[in-house]
């Protein structure tokens, strides 16, 4: 049995203002100018956090936290402080270009409003916005005192160990805590043992992919016509986010393919058309070991909407038994009523070396895309992506080759494998294997100064108490203290439940963490009981 997120993901809105890529080197110059502004929006964060920490009990529960002023339930992220240009889909700081331009949008300085509720907050009342979220990558790789080097030891382990050691976490449990600025671990508690990860798999999925395809990647799917024939060919290159909604909100659209294919056949006299659909691009079966379930789609190199058969756009839903077939079949109404009479129910078939482009479209960059990933914890785009990744390094595309590309890029960046096994690319295969050393050491390299291209594994974490899976938590039970703070990919399968992301604690310190933990019972109680932990790292000045 599966079980699911028990919070989705809530889809972001679309940008506001997408900026033209910049040359690397600019990078270092827009850390550099960022770096006065950050430390600020680090010294605002850290006076709730002491009081996180002071009001700690000794008890080895759950530690009493901060609470945050009337516009919290509905205030967000962004960092309005900073840099104000970008290069590539995030910026210096490794803050969303999407949470930047919201910000500046709505003309605040904190608490901005990112789509769960108008800002609350009153200033004749004196209440306030929440503070925004610190900004991922503080001030990493450069000099100054916004991020330094924390020292662990004896402190850290007394506040985590307690937290670790409820019973709501099962029978066994793994953690690391490692210092992004220098890689040392902090603390560990089974590192190096090998657990079922469920869904933090996609930080190990989304590092394989961007290393192998690179940020800027667009998956293409392409309307092709056979010369002579009056057949028409609907090529699937892998996109999991094409949509066949009229609103496409900024994703490769059926509709807008089929607008521009119209009028390329017009031009051509062409008014009818024999349909099919190629998805050859994709190998092996597409039904996942764990069978039919309302967490995947049959994977396929063409699918729209993820092959769902509702209006959702995230989390569990029914499924069409082909995909493939579903969209091909969309894009014959779309045709239809532009004007071209086309196969109402297309069969497949391969594309010949002869036939020619007349029209296509793409995704938004891979970036983009495993954003949406990692903060809705999507199994179909994981899936995509390690298929995509095994077809761009010479291996079969399928779920063994999807696997085996995927370790095979995480050993060329000298990751530790040790420990770790690799069945698909979501995390829904029990088998699956990884460690809590392996965890860390993906954040931390995706943190890297020399892998910029990495940066959309943290940009798309989901954040505590705002975004995707962590939208509702940390926000009661004493668990709000890390809200904004900790950014964390959860994971849940029965008896499983797993967390791994960032936090930057009370002294400014940026950690990579991961938490894993088998044979719990009660869901819910697990997660509380890690979202406890997350938060007592955050608040915890243990250097």
């Amino acid at each position: 049995m599966v079980v699911p997120e028990l919070r989705g993901w809530q889809a972001a809105r679309p940008r506001l203002a997408r900026l033209a890529r910049t040359a690397r080197p600019r990078l270092a110059r827009l850390a550099q100018g960022a770096r006065p502004g950050l430390t600020r929006a680090v010294q605002t964060v850290k006076p709730q956090v002491a009081r996180l920490a002071s009001a700690a009990g000794p008890r080895p529960g759950r530690p009493r936290t901060w609470q945050y002023t009337a516009g919290a339930a509905t205030a967000g992220l962004a960092l309005a402080a900073g840099v104000v240009t970008a290069a590539g889909p995030w910026d210096s700081t490794g803050q969303r270009t999407a949470e930047r331009d919201r910000a500046a949008a709505l003309g605040r300085a904190g608490g901005a409003d990112h789509g769960r509720g108008s800002d609350t907050s009153d200033v004749s009342s004196g209440t306030s916005s929440a503070p925004s979220a610190a900004p991922v990558l503080v001030g990493l790789g450069g000099t100054g005192t916004a991020l330094t080097s924390a020292a662990g030891g004896p402190a850290l382990a007394t506040v985590l160990g307690p937290l670790l050691d409820d019973p709501a976490l099962g029978v066994r449990r793994s953690a690391a805590v490692v210092d992004v600025a220098t890689g040392r671990r902090l603390y560990g508690k089974g590192a190096d043992d090998g657990f079922t990860p469920a869904s933090t798999t996609k930080i190990a999925t989304a590092v394989a992919a961007l290393s192998a395809l690179g940020p800027d990647h667009r998956l293409t799917t392409r309307a092709a016509l056979e010369p002579g024939t009056g057949r028409l060919v609907l090529i699937g290159g892998g996109d999991p986010t094409l949509t066949a909604h009229q609103a496409a909100g900024g994703w490769a659209s059926l509709c807008t393919l089929a607008d521009a294919t119209a009028a390329a056949l017009a031009e051509r006299g062409t008014h009818e058309v024999t349909l099919s659909y190629d998805t050859t691009l994709y190998a092996g079966s597409g039904l996942h070991p764990i069978g039919v379930n309302e967490n995947l789609a049959e994977v396929s190199a063409l699918t729209a909407d993820e092959g769902r058969t509702d209006d959702s756009a995230e989390g569990p839903a029914p499924r069409v038994a082909d995909p493939a077939a579903d969209a091909a079949r969309a894009f014959a109404r779309f045709l239809d009523e532009r004007g071209v009479r086309a196969t109402a129910d297309p069969g497949p078939a391969k594309a010949s070396g002869r036939a020619r482009t007349v029209a296509a479209v793409s995704s938004p960059p891979l970036s983009d895309v495993v954003e949406r990933m990692l903060t809705n914890s999507d199994n179909d785009i994981a899936e995509a992506l390690a298929r995509q990744t095994a077809a761009a390094t010479g291996r079969r595309p399928d779920f063994a080759g999807g696997a085996q590309a995927v370790a095979a890029q995480l050993g060329r960046l000298g990751l530790p494998l040790g420990g770790a096994a690799f069945h698909d690319g979501s995390g829904l295969d029990r088998g699956d294997r990884l460690t809590a050393d392996l965890l860390t050491a993906l954040l931390r390299t995706a943190a890297a100064p020399g892998h910029p291209e990495l940066r959309p594994v943290l940009t798309g974490l989901p954040v505590a108490g705002f975004t995707g899976t962590l939208a509702d938590r940390y926000a009661a039970g004493g668990a709000d203290g890390a809200a904004g703070i900790v950014r964390a990919k959860t994971g849940t399968l029965t008896g499983v439940n797993t967390l791994a992301g960032t936090a930057v604690d009370k002294d400014g310190h940026l950690l990579a963490f991961a938490f894993l933990t088998d044979g719990t019972t009660d869901p819910a109680a697990a997660q509380g009981a890690l979202d406890a932990t997350a938060t007592a790292l955050a608040g915890c000045g243990c250097g």
